[in-house]
């Protein structure tokens, strides 16, 4: 696995970056080897965040950690990592079988203008799939909300979770 660490508002030292890279790179069993894992560190105030991003051919496994210190966020976000790979394990086995991985989202930052604003935009490839694989892209990425393209009818859905704990579905009407 290759993990590229990146560092905002704060300086990523060589004890740090050692560190995340022993603890990331036991999530690599999971995955094939060309697998791509991006860490980005950064500090707020007292708040020590940590965000991993490891895109892989059927989705992506995202987890996010905010605490008061950087190694406990460091620990927390391999533990939640682990425990989403642990629940979705058949289905990523599944997925993981295949040799090509998708290509990684791209982020465009554009922070020209006055009032309300675009500042980001996030361009990524859609593959058609069912509402269960978004469901579970859903799920691992950690959203309220996944865009998707229904592998059954060919156009583009919006899965969303319910505050009671469920899943909505928008389907463009025909």
């Amino acid at each position: 696995m290759n993990v590229t660490i990146l560092g905002k508002n704060m300086e990523v030292t060589d004890y740090l970056r050692d560190l995340a890279l022993k603890k990331i790179e036991k999530l690599d069993k999971y995955f094939p080897q060309d697998t791509n894992a991006t860490v980005v560190m950064s500090v707020e105030k007292s708040r020590h965040i940590i965000e991993v991003t490891i895109p892989y051919r059927g989705g992506v496994i995202r987890g996010e950690e905010v605490t008061g210190d950087m190694y406990a966020s460091i620990d927390n976000v391999v533990a939640k990592l682990d425990r989403q790979i642990q629940k979705h394990k058949t289905k990523l086995s599944k997925t993981l079988r295949y040799d090509d991985t998708p290509a990684a989202p791209e982020y465009y930052d554009d922070s020209e203008g006055r009032g309300p604003e675009i500042v980001r935009v996030k361009r990524f490839s859609m593959k058609p799939m069912s509402v269960e694989e978004a469901m579970l892209q859903m799920d691992l990425l950690g959203h309220s909300f996944f865009v998707f393209t229904n592998g059954e009818t060919g156009d583009i859905n919006v899965l969303y979770a319910r505050k009671d704990g469920n899943y909505g579905l928008i389907e463009p009407d025909k």
